[in-house]
């Protein structure tokens, strides 16, 4: 029965690698994504199927989705700058690239200095407002190994991810702009902004530790791309729409209260210098 064994095991990873190779997800670079900045600064791994970005003196670099998207998931695997990082700014985030009016929702990874925790600082800009920004401290260092970054975007409201850790939620709460009919592009940068990004700029870069790299694997979106079938945004069938993705449920409303509670650095929410009265989003909840 041996060769019946191993026909069926033969099958089972044909079929396998037929089902991924046709629905499979993550893509490769090339597949989704395009160079917009600095090509000798990003270096294709694996096929395709990993990118090294790299910083030094001379340049940063970036990269874009070939398509927009009108709702749903986006998530990259990175593994970010170790060591003495500070200065510098590896960025994950949507933009519907349209100035006046902007929708964009941001992953800012800010540099450290050695021993000290990244952080992540996300805002999001809805219809043009922006300054909404929340920064954490990551419990893990996130240079060590990938780790898996998403933004989850539906008609309910818009998530931010680090692993299954749910750090930042915007309700669309009906009483203040959504991003609700702009398309959004997929993009990434790795950048020079020691004027800002470590302790408010007092940290600057040390450039002889450059070059700096970044790691990204696992390009993975699912939603409505645009150009694409007229009715695909607003079709309630789409998996990011279903129930149980419209408010965090009870497990992940725990981790959400846990990474506030113990990690969470910096809140607009919260800054009375800045907004003596809380933006009504604030009250929105998860």
């Amino acid at each position: 029965m041996a060769w019946l064994r191993n026909a069926l095991v033969f099958v089972f990873f044909y079929i396998v690698a037929i089902s991924h190779s046709v629905f499979g997800r993550p893509a490769t670079f090339a597949e989704d994504f395009k160079i917009t900045w600095a090509e000798s600064h990003i270096r294709q791994l694996q096929g395709g199927r990993a990118i090294q970005l790299v910083l030094d003196q001379n340049s940063g670099c970036g990269f874009a989705s070939k398509r927009t998207y009108l709702f749903g998931r986006v998530s990259m695997k990175i593994k970010l700058i170790p060591g003495d990082s500070a200065g510098t700014v590896t960025a994950f985030y949507m933009n519907s690239n349209t100035d006046a009016v902007r929708d964009e929702l941001d992953f800012e990874f800010l540099g450290n200095r050695t021993g000290q925790p990244y952080t992540v600082q996300t805002n999001i800009f809805a219809h043009g407002k922006g300054d909404r920004e929340q920064r954490v401290n990551l419990w893990f260092d996130p240079a060590a190994d990938f780790h898996t970054y998403s933004i989850l975007w539906n008609h309910h409201h818009i998530v931010f991810y680090v692993d299954d850790m749910p750090i930042r939620v915007y309700k669309n709460s009906g009483r203040v702009p959504f991003p609700m009919s702009q398309p959004m592009g997929v993009y990434s940068t790795l950048w020079e902004a020691d004027d800002w990004a470590t302790r408010g700029g007092l940290e600057k870069i040390n450039w002889s530790k450059a070059p700096f790299f970044a790691y990204y694997k696992d390009f993975d979106i699912e939603g409505c791309a645009v150009p694409g079938p007229a009715n695909c945004a607003s079709n309630p069938r789409n998996w990011w729409e279903a129930t149980n993705y419209q408010a965090l449920n009870a497990v992940e409303a725990r981790k959400y209260r846990w990474v506030r509670i113990n990690h969470m650095i910096y809140d607009y929410c919260n800054d009375k210098s800045r907004y003596p009265v809380a933006p009504p989003e604030c009250r929105a909840g998860i």
